[in-house]
């Protein structure tokens, strides 16, 4: 089943300067600097990178104490991919200015982004403490949070979110898809149908709607949204391997296997998927293509109970006994640990 996945974007926010009519001579260094700083961000805007980095080289020349200098570099630096040099920026600006909300959320969104989870929930934390009305930061810690698999702190964060702007779409569909993972499909529904309310082009929430209409058993409206998803951005995998999931419900495997097809072709990487195709091969009684997906699912999320389950049932209808045991008892441990997927 598709997590959310999650974070807000890279929050690309230019800080910009304006020039005094009548600078004093003794300032000309910060003239300078500033006329660099506002030419930088003029590049920037057109999107010429390289021009932009290289004013902001010589706005920190002349005043090496230039927050906006450092944090607008880093802008740049991340448009360009250069996430190690952003940073560093993030890190001057922070160091200059400890109460710089965008520093920290562009840092925190860059840390998470790499695998540094606890430090990017550090940095959406920071900006809380000093500004606690900020919803983007909530967001984007409720986002970290829930995809290191603390559910009820991800809710959290973003019951605060939504109070805060309840026209924050992101808020309401990533609650939605939180609260079907905890089992609460009304407030799923809920959730998605409010994000739906405030934009119809979300990808993300007629996905989530389709989530929890498939929990709730309505699987032709789940096949609905899980369409209405795709139309609107077909380069998502898990929207193509959640509706894969409900044609093997419906007992179609043929019509699975043309979506979970799909849906490995854009990511490989999606053990659900492997493991959903592996059961439209199980129901078709192609064993060993199935017990192949089953493995590489395995091999990606060593977690998945159900997984187990489909290879035990294909192990012992080629008659391997021993490893169809050790599959099933394997899938047993994992559901009593409450781990199903």
């Amino acid at each position: 089943m598709l997590s959310p996945r999650l974070l807000h974007g890279l929050i690309f926010i230019l800080w910009f300067v304006t020039l005094a009519a009548n600078v004093p001579a003794q300032n000309s260094r910060s003239s300078s600097a500033a006329s660099y700083l506002e030419r930088g961000n003029s590049w920037l805007v057109k999107g010429e990178i390289e021009r932009a980095i290289a004013d902001y080289d010589f706005a920190i020349a002349f005043d090496s104490r230039s927050t906006l200098a450092y944090y607008n570099r880093g802008v740049a630096r991340q448009r360009k991919g250069d996430l190690e040099g952003a940073v560093s920026d993030y890190d001057r600006a922070i160091e200059l200015n400890p109460y710089f909300s965008d520093a920290y959320l562009n840092r925190g969104v860059i840390r998470h982004g790499r695998g540094e989870s606890a430090a990017g929930i550090n940095d959406f934390s920071r900006i809380i403490e000093f500004n606690p009305r900020d919803a983007r930061a909530w967001i984007n810690r409720g986002m970290a949070r829930g995809e290191q698999g603390d559910r009820p702190g991800a809710i959290a964060d973003f019951d605060q979110a939504v109070k805060l702007d309840s026209r924050n779409v992101v808020g309401w569909s990533n609650r939605c898809v939180l609260h079907y993972f905890q089992g609460a499909l009304d407030a799923a529904l809920a959730d998605c149908n409010q994000a739906l309310k405030l934009e119809q082009r979300n990808a993300n929430a007629w996905n989530g709607r389709g989530m929890a209409r498939q929990g709730k058993g309505d699987l032709e409206g789940a096949l609905a949204d899980y369409g209405r998803a795709i139309a609107l951005d077909p380069q998502q995998a898990g929207f193509y391997s959640n509706r894969g999931r409900v044609w093997l419900i419906k007992g179609d495997p043929e019509r699975a296997l043309d979506e979970l097809n799909r849906a490995l072709a854009l990511d490989p990487k999606m053990a659900e998927a492997w493991s959903y195709r592996g059961a439209a091969w199980l129901a078709k009684e192609n064993f060993t293509q199935a017990i192949t997906d089953f493995n590489n699912a395995l091999r990606l999320n060593p977690g998945l109970a159900d997984t187990y389950c489909g290879r035990g049932v294909a192990l012992l209808a080629q008659g391997k006994l021993q490893d169809a045991e050790a599959d099933a008892a394997r899938c047993r441990e994992l559901r009593e640990r409450g781990i199903t997927k």
